[in-house]
Order: C-alpha cells, then structure tokens, then sequence
C-alpha cells in the first residue's frame, strides 16, 4: 500500500472523500494560515508567517484555478518552508520547465497532491479505457485543476503509457514521461513540420477533437523509431506554446 504524502494526510484527516469536498480556503484555515485576495502585479501569490499563523494572499487577477493552485501552492510552502517570506511569481508556480528541485519544486509537488490527491485520483482513472484530452478535461473539471496539473498527474500516475511535451516556437521546453515507457523515447528538440503541433503552433490550425495517428519519426529520433505509429493531440498554451499528449504503442514499450 503506498502511504500518504504529507498533503494527501492532511485530506485523509480532515474525511475528505469526494474531490468536490476540497475547499482550500477551509484547509488553509484547519492549517493556520488565512486567505486574501488582492490584485498583484508582479507575483501570483504570497505567504508571510509567524509561529502558527500565516496570512496568504492570491492574485486576485488570475484566473480561478491558477488562483486554486497558488493557495496550494503557498500551503506547500506553509508545510515545508516555515520562517521564510517567499513572494511566488508566475514562473515560480506550477513551471515544470524548472527542472530542478527547490522550494519552488517541493510546493508544487504538494499543491498537487492537495488538488489531485492519488488516494481519489486513481480509483477514478481506474476507469479510463483511453486517455484522450477530452478524458482528461474532464478530470480537470472534477478537480478544479489545470488542463496541464492534470495531464502531469495522469502521466505521474504511469497507469498508462503516454507522455506529455511542451513546446515554443524556438525549442522544446519540458516533457514528462511514464516511468513505463523506455527512456530511448526521448522527444526531439525541434517540432517536426509533419506534427499536428507543428500546424498549431505556426499555422494557427484548430484542435483536434480526437487523437490522431503520426510516424514517431516525427516526435523521436531513436534507432528504427519509424517503424512506430504513435498516436498524438496537442493543445494551445499561453506564450505561443503547445501542449502535446503522446500515446506509445504497447510494443513499444516492451
């Protein structure tokens, strides 16, 4: 049995069931810290604490679930990082570009925990037969999570062989992998002018309502990799970035 993190323990404690039943603003008050919202112009979010007691304050600009995630965020660093004054930029929550771990990283991976605890998540993927990005949307809606927090959770999950990649105009900026797939899968740098991605990206074309079948010469590089089809959807970010959900064949990964 895989024991709780430390924020799937506070749930657990606190008899929370239901994904619906996760009120942070009422977690953070059970843990000390009080929760304002104001508008901020050059960070997300904010936590400032003394012995017990902490006041959080959110960006009240940003949309409700980046407001969502920063409160979990900020509750991270209540959990780990207490007796210090950190002021949370954009690029400081929710980035899995970082790429290292920090305090940044560790109140990430409990915000994540708080939002998609594994103990309700993954008896609910439990009955996913295919992972599509309207699947995941609608986990997202059932969370109150971001479309990218779920996608990485569903990946981390390694329920099922898939992979996500992001990228701007210029380089691939993160991927995350399931610990399922071989690392020979490693994406190439650059988009493939072939890649459904690649006509988002730059040619502004739509969204595909379903996955759709691409020569993984087109996403890897690896030794007779052109012998694959894999299949992929891919999604707009802010920033002119791209979003891609790749599926590895299953001999692929055997």
């Amino acid at each position: 049995m895989i024991s709780a993190t430390p924020a799937e323990q506070i749930l657990i404690d606190l008899g929370i069931t239901r994904p619906s039943e996760i009120d942070l603003e009422a977690i953070a008050w059970t843990q000390g810290a009080v929760v304002k919202y104001r508008p901020m112009d050059r960070c997300e979010a904010t936590i400032v604490g003394s012995g017990n007691a902490a006041v959080i304050t959110i960006n009240a600009r940003s949309i409700a679930v980046r407001q969502r995630f920063s409160l979990a965020h900020e509750l991270g660093h209540w959990r780990h990082h207490k007796g210090r004054i950190l002021f949370c930029g954009a690029k400081d929550i929710g980035n899995p570009e970082q790429g290292i771990v920090n305090v940044e990283s560790q109140a990430d991976d409990f915000a994540s925990d708080l939002i998609l605890p594994s103990y309700l998540f993954r008896p609910i993927i439990g009955k996913l037969k295919k992972v599509t990005l309207g699947a995941v949307r609608d986990l997202r809606d059932e969370f109150r999570a971001s479309l990218t927090a779920t996608l990485i959770k569903l990946v981390d999950s390694n329920r099922f062989p898939i992979l996500i990649v992001c990228h701007g105009q210029d380089r691939r900026r993160w991927f995350r992998r399931a610990a399922m797939i071989p690392q020979w899968w490693f994406p190439r740098a650059d988009l493939d002018p072939d890649s459904f991605a690649f006509d988002m990206l730059f040619k502004r074309s739509s969204e595909s309502s379903h996955p759709r079948k691409m020569g993984a010469g087109a996403w890897f590089d690896f030794r007779n990799c052109e012998r694959y089809e894999v299949q992929e959807q891919s999604f707009m970010l802010p920033d002119a970035q791209t979003l891609t959900l790749l599926t590895i064949p299953e001999d692929g990964i055997q």
